[in-house]
């Protein structure tokens, strides 16, 4: 990925007689759907855990174009594999991990935290072949080396506690450290880098090697001036170093995207930061390095506003960004990106100007509900459909 130095103007948003922005993905909807079992009105009854449902799944992703796909069903505490890449709605999991079985879904499989369980898990990657997860309720992030082979398998490594029975925030101290996390919801993986979106302590981690043991500290902290900050804005106002609620990170060649979605922008680093509290170059979603306002202050986004990011990936030429709670999923072209550029690709919804769970109609296999988690893997967007209960396998325009 190579980002352009110069910072460029803010676009003036679309006006309704503009033509629809083109399609980030394909018009027909997703190709697969998993999960999405209807729950009727207000008073729904509760999704019933089974290896075909998903209950709030908030992260998703693709190891290889032919799988594994592996999944955080947050809802009922666990996380899903499916051996290969599914290729029709509905196909069932093969393994489950965080329960003994696909039936289960209490917290911690019903008792305490140990090496084999799971209290809403929310981010989840792959790579240099180790399956990380975001155990983000347990304050802890657990890593497979090597892909899991069986239901329950427990993690090899834990982080953010001493061992595998530690949940508390912080390990119960009053402040954090290099050791440490308080409410982590995001994970990813990169040139055997491990980065950890540490929400609660208003953070990112960076480990410069995959960790091989128990509560291994990280290399390198952002959001803060050192490992033992955890205000908000790092204890000031807005700006190039503070984070207010990071979710997710993307590395790619050297560039490093971090969705801070309580400050409604995605911060971009041009080359990966070397030193802690390292201010960013730049962000997406706002007109300065200062602003922080949801959808720029107003109700209805544009092509150059975002509320709430929570997920982002990389697909193709663009940078995409599920734009949480715009329900809507954006591209932002790699070659253009600079300070407040606009977005030219979209899926989701009709124009850059709307908003609104699957387009306040019922959910189609073209419109997303409050998408928590986005990655991708060759022409494959991978999106966690919270609202809807459902991840979709959605194929590049």
């Amino acid at each position: 990925m190579r980002v352009s130095l110069a910072q460029r103007p803010i676009a003036a948003p679309p006006c309704p007689a503009d033509p629809p922005p083109p399609a980030l993905l394909d018009p027909a909807g997703a190709r697969v759907i998993l999960g999405g079992v209807p729950r009727g009105g207000f008073a729904a009854a509760p999704i019933r855990p089974g290896p075909a449902t998903l209950f709030g799944p908030r992260g998703a992703c693709l190891a290889a174009p032919d799988g594994p796909l592996f999944v955080s069903d947050t809802g009922h505490h666990r996380a899903l594999v499916w051996h290969r890449r599914p290729e029709c709605d509905g196909e069932p999991a093969d393994l489950v991990l965080g329960h003994r079985d696909f039936r289960a879904e209490a917290p911690n499989d019903g008792g305490s935290a140990n090496a084999a369980t799971l209290k809403v898990p929310t981010g989840i990657a792959f790579g240099a072949g180790v399956l990380a997860v975001a155990d983000a309720w347990n304050h802890r992030v657990l890593l497979w080396h090597g892909l899991p082979r069986h239901s329950g398998q427990p993690a090899d490594v834990v982080l953010g506690q001493a061992d595998f029975c530690g949940n508390r925030a912080n390990r119960g101290l009053p402040a954090p450290r290099a050791d440490s996390l308080n409410w982590c919801y995001g994970v990813a993986i990169a040139d055997r880098r491990l980065i950890v979106a540490d929400t609660g302590n208003r953070r990112v981690l960076v480990w410069d090697e995959l960790p091989e043991r128990n509560g291994a500290p990280a290399d390198l902290v952002l959001g803060q001036a050192d490992f033992s900050g955890r205000d908000e804005a790092a204890g000031g106002a807005t700006g190039a170093v503070g984070m207010r609620w990071p979710h997710a990170a993307l590395a790619d060649n050297g560039v490093l995207l971090v969705a801070d979605a309580g400050a409604s922008r995605v911060m971009v680093w041009r080359h990966f930061p070397a030193g802690n509290g390292a201010p960013c170059d730049f962000a997406l979603g706002q007109p300065s390095l200062s602003t922080a306002g949801h959808n720029g202050g107003e109700w209805a986004p544009t092509a150059t506003r975002l509320n709430m990011p929570y997920g982002i990936a990389r697909l193709g030429g663009h940078v995409v960004v599920a734009d949480t709670a715009n329900s809507r999923l954006i591209g932002y072209a790699i070659s253009s990106l600079g300070l407040g550029a606009p977005a030219n690709r979209l899926s989701g919804q009709s124009d850059f100007g709307a908003r609104g769970d699957n387009r306040w109609q019922a959910p189609a296999r073209d419109s997303v509900n409050w998408p928590y988690g986005i990655a991708a893997c060759g022409g494959t967007a991978v999106v966690a459909d919270s609202g809807n209960d459902r991840v979709l396998l959605w194929d590049a325009r």
